[in-house]
């Protein structure tokens, strides 16, 4: 079953230079060269944060009812994996913090830091980080994904830039310092423009050396490691 009948999130591309892997494509050159070199004009408003890594999970509303979901559209309870699960029951508990700031039909995608994937973290907030605010396949502005977040309690991705394009070797040189506790390098930078308020596009960039869930169980033939695990 998928609830929202589609994906829950699609794939950002990426930039020249940013380490792909099977089924990434990369951005438009002209997107590329406004997000990170000159921006078309004054209505351009270029965003870049940190880029996370762990699962893409989505909190939805539908009808009144919260909903937790995957990256694939399907409902977070039907995974085998136990990070998985663990979600669906932290949505549960917290299902009041999201109808507080979700109106129906929306959803917030970001990603879910309980289990080690490719970046370890010491975690000193929630395992939950949103990056969007999704109605379909239309996202809110950027200010309004913020907003909503913060009604939930919840973080949101270090900023690194806001305004103009921002270099690719600035954004490097800014994510050599950890902002939300990474132990390993950050995994990379996430462009967002908007223009006269409203959406228009992402990209991406990925550090080469990246290696994609180096730490999961399926990788190393050994048991998983936490960021966070529910306190008894």
């Amino acid at each position: 079953m998928k609830p929202l009948n589609r994906k829950a999130y699609g794939h950002i591309p990426h930039i020249p230079g940013s380490r792909m892997g099977p089924g990434d494509h990369h951005c438009h050159a002209g997107q590329a060269e406004i997000a990170t070199l000159k921006t078309r004009d004054r209505h351009d408003v270029v965003t870049v944060t940190v880029k996370l890594d762990g699962s893409c999970m989505s909190v939805a509303r539908i009808d009144g009812v919260i909903v937790p979901i995957m990256r694939s559209g399907y409902l977070a309870t039907s995974s085998r994996f136990e990070q998985h699960q663990l979600f669906a029951q932290w949505v549960h508990q917290h299902q009041q913090r999201f109808l507080d700031a979700l109106a129906d039909g929306e959803r917030f995608v970001g990603e879910w830091l309980a289990q080690v994937h490719g970046t370890r973290y010491v975690l000193q907030h929630e395992p939950f980080v949103p990056f969007d605010v999704m109605v379909g396949d239309n996202r809110l502005p950027n200010e309004e994904c913020i907003r909503k977040a913060e009604m939930a309690g919840l973080p949101s991705p270090a900023l690194l830039s806001k305004g103009a394009a921002f270099s690719l070797e600035n954004a490097i040189a800014a994510i050599e310092t950890p902002m939300h506790g990474e132990l390993d390098p950050v995994e990379g930078a996430v462009w967002r423009v908007e223009r006269k308020g409203e959406f228009d596009f992402l990209c991406k960039w990925v550090r080469p050396d990246k290696v994609d869930g180096k730490y999961l169980e399926i990788v190393t033939g050994q048991g998983p490691v936490w960021n966070w695990r529910p306190t008894d």
